[in-house]
């Protein structure tokens, strides 16, 4: 048996920079931190007395005889490449919060998978290599409408400067001191909007429109890079700053896409910044999921959560582990047939 944990992420700047049509021609950069919300993968082997060689269990149950028989895409793909063995699988998903809800879990599953499976097949991999095998999955052999700032967030953990160039990214752990990204932290309020939506639509008419959308990308790339040298300037004001910039992005996000948000939406967001919140943003591909929110001080960050009577309030720190092992014992239920 083994056992992987993935974090779930908020991304604070730079979102949609990370499309490759955009910064393979123009660059990117997000800023994103990993989360103590995680995402949790058992994997081990099926005992041979059954007529069918997968379990898997996720929001549903699936039952298939061959890989290809797989109806969930990322493990039918995973397995495809990666299990070579002959025996059977059964998988088991679990996670903290609901998927479809701009937390980065569906890209958070794929690290996930990757991770076990090459630890089942005892192949040690880094975490630059898990993000690659996650994006290369997601956008090339399923094609889906995704950027590539989950699967590296995910993979690496922590608060990091996630650049992006034409040949690939890199990840800059933030030089931010200690007590900045700990202030930080303390002033950020999550909370779910109550609707969840699938990305896929989303992302796609962003990137159709990206091309009318050049400015607004540019400025979003710019609003990042703005936001790294708050973070780093050891400034007091800190927190108001990056709430106009936070503001500003938000504002941005939402010409990307009439899909973004609605009125419902738009209800919630007002409603936060009435109630104690100096800046926020629907966190993901928008149109759901969950809004972060920043408050100037405790007593207005408590005003917040108070206020929301109909919305769960999740607490969350910043993590630094990224995707890990937490169980592995294999070897101690094999099954082999004779």
């Amino acid at each position: 048996m083994i056992i992987v944990k993935t974090p779930l992420r908020v991304s604070f700047f730079g979102g949609g920079t990370d499309f490759p049509a955009w910064y393979k021609n123009n660059g990117g950069m997000v800023i994103s931190s990993s989360i103590n919300k995680y995402c949790y993968i058992l994997l081990r082997n099926f005992p041979p007395f059954f007529p069918f060689k997968y379990r898997l269990r996720y929001h549903q149950t699936e039952i298939a005889k061959q890989t290809k028989d797989i109806k969930h895409p990322v493990i039918r793909e995973v397995l495809k490449k990666y299990h070579k063995k002959n025996n059977g699988l059964e998988i088991f998903y679990f996670a903290d919060v609901p998927a479809l809800s701009g937390l980065g879990s569906s890209s958070a599953f794929t690290v996930s998978m990757i991770n076990v499976i090459h630890a089942y097949n005892k192949i040690n991999i880094s975490k630059k290599d898990i993000a690659n095998k996650a994006i290369y999955l997601e956008q090339v052999v399923l094609k889906e409408n995704v950027g590539s700032q989950d699967q590296i967030a995910t993979s690496y953990g922590g608060f990091n400067y996630i650049n992006f160039k034409k040949q690939g990214f890199e990840v800059t752990k933030s030089l931010a001191k200690k007590s900045t990204l700990e202030e930080l932290q303390s002033r950020l309020v999550l909370i779910y909007s109550n609707y969840t939506r699938k990305s896929d639509n989303i992302e796609s008419s962003k990137i159709k429109n990206l091309k009318k959308n050049t400015s607004n990308y540019s400025l979003l790339l710019e609003i990042s890079l703005e936001a790294k040298k708050i973070f780093e300037s050891n400034n007091n004001n800190f927190i108001s700053e990056l709430a106009i910039l936070l503001n500003e992005s938000w504002k941005i996000k939402k010409k990307l896409s009439k899909q973004v948000s609605n009125n419902k939406l738009d209800e919630i967001y007002n409603y936060g910044i009435k109630n104690g919140a100096i800046a926020g943003k629907l966190l993901g591909a928008g149109s759901g999921g969950f809004f972060l929110f920043l408050t100037r001080s405790k007593a207005e960050k408590n005003k917040l959560i108070n206020s929301f009577k109909k919305n769960i309030h999740v607490n969350f720190n910043f993590e630094n582990l990224g995707t890990s092992i937490i169980l592995n014992n294999e070897n101690k239920d094999d099954y082999y047939e004779i």
